[in-house]
C-alpha cells in the first residue's frame, strides 16, 4: 500500500460513530478490518488505472459497501470473476463479513456497473458522506444524508481529488451535487441510479462524454 492511501484510510476510519451515521471503517470494530483492507485495495488497483473523472454518489447504502467497504459494491461482486475492467477478481485478497450472506445484494451498485461497463467508462467512485447513514436506531435502514453529513466527509472527496489527479467531478444525485457547489464546485449532474434510475443515469453520463464535458 502507498502511504497516501492507508493514511486516507486512517483518516476516514477515525471519524467517530454517531447516532444515525455508522462509520464502518472504526478500528475499535475488529470486523471492520476487513472493509479497510478492501478499500485500500480498489483504491491501489484504480491508481494503477488511473481515472480522470471521481463520480460522487451520497452515502453508502447497508446492502452494499457497508457490508464491503468499498463504494457502489455489493457481495455478489467480491464472489466471482473479476468485472469487465478486470476490478474485485479472485486472488486479489478482497473479503467479506461472516454475515454477508445474509443480506441481499445492493441492486443501485449492479446497474452502477453495468452502465460503466456498457459505456466502456471507469471513473473513480465515492460518496460525498462516505459512511452509512440510517435512521437512529434502526442500522438495517438507509438515510438520505443530511447537509453536516455531507460536511463532514467533504475533506474525503477533496482528499482523493487530489490524490489521483482527476480532472473532473461528477455529481451523482442531487446530495452529491449540494455538497459539491457549498465547497465552491460547480460540477455537473446526472440521475441518481437507484429507483429506475438507470436510464437517465447513462443518458447523463453519455450526454458528458460526447459533449467533451469528461473524458475516459
Amino acid at each position: 500500500m502507498t502511504d497516501s492511501v492507508s493514511d486516507f484510510v486512517e483518516r476516514l476510519a477515525a471519524v467517530p460513530t454517531a447516532p444515525g451515521r455508522n462509520n464502518f471503517f472504526d478500528r475499535s470494530v475488529p470486523g471492520n478490518a476487513g472493509r479497510r483492507r478492501n478499500l485500500e485495495l480498489y483504491l491501489e488497483e484504480m491508481l494503477e488505472r488511473p481515472p480522470a473523472v471521481l463520480l460522487l454518489g451520497e452515502a453508502p447504502g447497508f446492502r452494499g459497501m457497508r457490508i464491503t467497504g468499498v463504494p457502489f459494491t455489493n457481495r455478489t461482486m467480491f464472489q466471482g470473476p473479476a468485472n469487465s475492467f478486470g476490478l474485485f477478481g479472485p486472488g486479489k485478497g478482497y473479503s467479506l463479513p461472516a454475515n454477508a450472506g445474509d443480506v441481499a445484494a445492493e441492486p443501485t451498485a449492479t446497474v452502477m456497473w453495468d452502465v460503466l461497463a456498457e459505456l466502456q467508462f471507469l471513473p473513480l467512485l465515492w460518496s460525498a458522506c462516505p459512511w452509512h447513514t440510517h435512521v437512529p436506531g434502526k442500522p438495517q435502514s438507509n438515510r438520505t444524508p443530511t447537509a453536516v453529513d455531507a460536511r463532514l466527509g467533504t475533506p474525503f472527496w477533496q482528499s482523493l481529488a487530489e490524490l489521483f489527479r482527476v480532472e473532473s467531478v461528477v455529481a451523482v444525485g442531487n446530495v452529491a451535487h449540494r455538497s459539491l457547489l457549498f465547497s465552491g464546485v460547480d460540477a455537473p449532474k446526472v440521475r441518481h441510479p437507484s429507483h429506475g434510475g438507470k436510464a437517465g443515469f447513462k443518458r447523463g453520463l453519455e450526454e458528458l462524454l460526447s459533449s467533451g464535458a469528461i473524458h475516459r
